[in-house]
């Protein structure tokens, strides 16, 4: 009998940046606070150079040969990245795609309810999947679904874009509908 381990959740690895004595290399490439270059200079020489300014050596591009590495106030160098990826966050565009079912003998007034949700998500800017699903002989109501698709279409026609024209896919029938 096995007994179950809960296992650890795998975590993106974190972006390790080498800054002071952390900085392995022998020699480094070495630019300024002001951002020129001050030339390649042994580790420990760069490091009594940015102890002078009073502030880090930080690692910016360890792969080079040598590494590079810039005199900076490295809690303010990672203060405007963080805020650099929260504007780059607020700039992205997110939608989600919301589903809707129906049945061939959905009826009129359920049908306008549903219709009303429809138009509800696309003013969010959300994409909509409209599914007719048919169960057991209600296949044979195929034109059924189909209508209710296209009477669909036609009712939000001045909020969406049909990004899927009607196919049917099994048992389901599926259209979907995308933001103006």
């Amino acid at each position: 009998m096995r007994i179950a381990v809960p296992r650890k959740p795998i975590r993106p690895p974190r972006e390790r940046v080498n800054t002071n004595t952390k900085i392995r290399a022998k020699e480094v490439r070495l630019i300024g606070p002001d951002g020129q270059q001050v030339g390649i200079l042994p580790t420990h020489q760069a490091l009594e150079t940015a102890g002078e300014y009073g502030l880090d050596l930080v690692e910016i591009s360890p792969n080079a040969d040598p590494p590079v590495c810039k005199i900076m106030d490295y809690g303010k160098y990672k203060y405007e990245l963080t805020q650099k990826k929260k504007e780059a966050k607020k700039k992205q565009v997110t939608f989600q795609v919301k589903e809707i079912k129906l049945r061939p003998k959905t009826g009129e007034h359920d049908l306008n309810v549903k219709i009303g949700h429809i138009k509800k998500f696309l003013g969010r800017k959300d994409k909509v999947k409209v599914s007719v699903i048919f169960r057991g002989r209600e296949i044979m109501l195929s034109d059924r679904g189909k209508e209710l698709l296209e009477q669909i279409t036609e009712e939000t026609a001045e909020l969406s874009t049909v990004e899927q024209t009607p196919k049917l896919e099994g048992r389901t029938m599926v259209m979907v509908l995308g933001p103006k």
